[in-house]
């Protein structure tokens, strides 16, 4: 599959409720594929669950990306990521199901960038939002996501190089076919062969094991500890045994 250049036509806007927001809009008025929406500032970014994204003006890419005519759109998630730890680095892994992230002094991966893809299949359309932080100081963040977050460290004025890195891997990772996206996120999962524990979005406890990769659709893998193989498609996961009570 040939993926046409990302990126064209552009709205940047200095302020916006949501990269994605916005980026949704568009499509449903009929942009065309590769439309693309960045913004200095978010006031109301979002992730997965409609959590709150911090994004402090001028250190983090904000980007949503129109697309259109997606022949795997189950494998999109598996395709922003695979490109996005490709423009973070060698050293960048995926934390399924929608986080990119660098290991910390502790070991325990510390989020670099999120995405959050949305759409409307019917429709033929899909919006890939990303949230990467390119030049985030921690300082300027508060103390319990500075803990849990990570930094590319480049300087402020390189975002609009990251950006034209990260357009362009994403154009080749949708250009890939299911066989070697599958094997080029594999080949970044922080998660294979770790333990860990699964609940709800409002932390009920669902269950634990060991996570084996993802299956064709995308969904996590997951040998329970009581024995069989789950597939999960929702949900939270978290690394490690469930805390004390």
């Amino acid at each position: 599959m040939t993926v046409a250049p990302l990126g064209v036509p552009r709205h940047h806007l200095q302020e916006v409720g949501s990269t994605n927001d916005e980026a949704r809009r568009l499509a449903v008025d009929g942009a065309p594929h590769g439309t693309l929406v960045t913004a200095d500032r978010q006031t109301a970014g979002r992730g997965r669950q409609g959590r709150a994204w911090v994004a402090p003006a001028g250190q983090t890419l904000t980007a949503s990306v129109v697309l259109r005519g997606l022949p795997h759109p189950e494998l999109l998630p598996l395709a922003v990521a695979v490109a996005v730890a490709a423009t973070v680095g060698d050293h960048a892994r995926i934390k399924w199901p929608n986080d990119v992230v660098l290991a910390g002094d502790d070991d325990a991966p510390r989020k670099v960038a999120g995405i959050l893809c949305e759409g409307r299949p019917a429709a033929g359309w899909a919006v890939a939002g990303i949230g990467l932080n390119v030049a985030l100081d921690l300082a300027d963040v508060p103390d319990d996501v500075a803990a849990r977050a990570a930094t590319m460290g480049r300087r402020a004025d390189e975002l609009e190089a990251v950006l034209a890195v990260l357009l362009e891997q994403l154009r080749g990772a949708l250009a890939l076919q299911p066989a070697p996206l599958l094997e080029a996120w594999s080949a970044r999962d922080v998660l294979r062969g770790r333990d860990v524990r699964w609940t709800a979005a409002d932390g009920t406890p669902l269950g634990r094991g060991t996570a084996d990769g993802v299956d064709a659709q995308g969904r996590l893998r997951v040998r329970a500890a009581e024995g069989g193989v789950q597939h999960l498609d929702a949900g939270e996961v978290h690394l490690g045994a469930a805390p004390a009570a």
